[in-house]
């Protein structure tokens, strides 16, 4: 078995963790987290699978082809070891602008020296008179108006431009997985024969008590809880069915007291899930409870359960594929 991350760019995400998932589950691996970002580019999907190594090769071929990538990598998956989406956008640099150029000074005003008639000597330096004076006149010695000075109007300086806005992809960071904490679980199971149907408030503080890490595990095993207690209330004789009547007859009825189901074969869609919201996913708990209702009834064999889509990471609906 080989654990795989797949990261493809795509210009929409209606549909598309469904439909990728699809793929995975028919070249034979399993979804084991998944994750839709919005970029500049597109919706930077990535996902973790788990299969056969043989299955590779067909896996990414059927990858390649679909349509709505605009383009994909697969690589080997390193457990701790994030890597950022190919196609993310790169962060920009503010820009700043020049600063304003500088105003020159003005030009002197030209000055000219004039020649006293009597002497021939050079006179003070004043400026050039409009109109030169007969040789015999007297020279006027009134100063000739002063010339208004110009007034240099500085240059509005431009506003500086306001920086362009960095976005950043948001980083896949892969937890270590804890244990259930059962304390947490048993305290809200107490009630459970005067609360049930009416369980999703009690879930939703159980995903807000515990750690982060411990959330996944934790809603696992109340569901499994809860599934068991179900069939030891409701289905008890409902035992030796195959897979697919199992379903029909007890999976769907039961999970539909606790959300909206759809069934299309062995998948169970589930509509709107109030544990599936704020990037936290729940489908961990409706997992449990499928094992603990339906593991019972099923004639000796294993099953398994897994998500394909959860409405936490963007998809439309919650998506789980059950098998045995």
């Amino acid at each position: 078995m080989i654990e795989l991350e797949i990261q493809g760019l795509s210009p929409s995400r209606e549909g598309l963790l469904i439909e990728v998932g699809r793929f995975v589950m028919a070249n034979g691996f399993t979804l084991q987290r998944q994750r839709l970002v919005q970029d500049p580019h597109g919706i930077l999907l990535t996902m973790v699978v788990r299969g056969p190594s043989r299955g590779r090769k067909a896996l990414e071929a059927a990858l390649g082809a679909y349509e709505r990538f605009i383009s994909f990598q697969m690589f080997p998956f390193v457990d701790g070891e994030a890597k950022p989406h190919f196609a993310a956008s790169l962060p920009r640099m503010a820009y700043t602008p020049p600063p304003a150029p500088a105003v020159p000074a003005p030009a002197p005003a030209p000055i000219v020296a004039s020649i006293t008639p009597s002497t021939g000597t050079p006179a003070k330096a004043t400026e050039a008179p409009a109109a030169s004076a007969p040789a015999d006149a007297p020279i006027s010695r009134q100063a000739p108006p002063a010339e208004p000075e110009f007034e240099f109007i500085q240059p509005t300086p431009r506003p500086p431009a306001a920086p362009t806005a960095i976005v950043v992809a948001t980083p896949f960071v892969e937890l270590v997985p804890l244990g259930p904490d059962e304390p947490a679980v048993e305290k809200i199971l107490r009630s459970l024969e005067y609360d049930y149907p009416k369980i999703v408030p009690q879930l939703l503080a159980l995903q807000q008590s515990v750690a982060e890490a411990a959330r996944e595990s934790s809603l696992a095993l109340a569901g499994t809880r809860t599934g068991s207690w179900v069939f030891q209330r409701e289905y008890l004789l409902d035992d030796g069915l195959d897979l697919p009547e199992a379903i029909e007859r007890i999976g769907v009825p039961a999970l539909r007291a606790l959300a909206e189901v759809d069934q299309q074969g062995t998948q169970l869609h589930i509509q709107d899930s109030l544990l599936c919201t704020s990037g936290h996913s729940g489908c961990s708990f409706f997992g449990g409870f499928l094992e603990g209702l339906l593991g019972p009834a099923i004639a000796p064999g294993s099953m398994s359960i897994f998500p394909v889509c959860c409405r936490s990471y963007g998809a439309d609906e919650c998506v789980l594929a059950i098998s045995d």
